[in-house]
């Protein structure tokens, strides 16, 4: 997989707080769900941007809970590519990623 957000992997992903980087991973997961059966090439798209924030998430030395962090991962993989097994229903997976989005901008307008 070709990196597509080159300035974030050369070290700015590493600025953010974790409910700006899982924010950010819940934009692609919006757009991956929005394209998933309308076009396939930027559905395709979405999702690897998805997953190389995801995975840039999980390698941040700063965080201690990498196991937590790679399940978000596979329910992702899951949900999109490996058929549910998990039964996620995607409103309460947006749910999720939206919570953090909502506490980083939070933060942004406290400082």
């Amino acid at each position: 997989m070709t990196a597509r957000h080159t300035s974030l992997a050369a070290g700015r992903w590493q600025s953010m707080t974790l409910a700006e980087q899982l924010g950010n991973v819940g934009s692609e997961v919006y757009r991956a769900r929005r394209w998933q059966t309308k076009d396939r090439a930027s559905f395709q798209n979405a999702f690897e941007r998805m997953l190389e924030l995801m995975d840039l998430t999980i390698t941040d030395p700063r965080w201690r809970r990498r196991g937590e962090l790679s399940r978000v991962r596979e329910v992702l993989c899951d949900y999109f590519m490996g058929g549910n097994s998990y039964r996620t229903e995607p409103d309460s997976l947006q749910a999720y990623f939206d919570q953090f989005a909502v506490v980083a901008r939070k933060i942004k307008a406290a400082a």
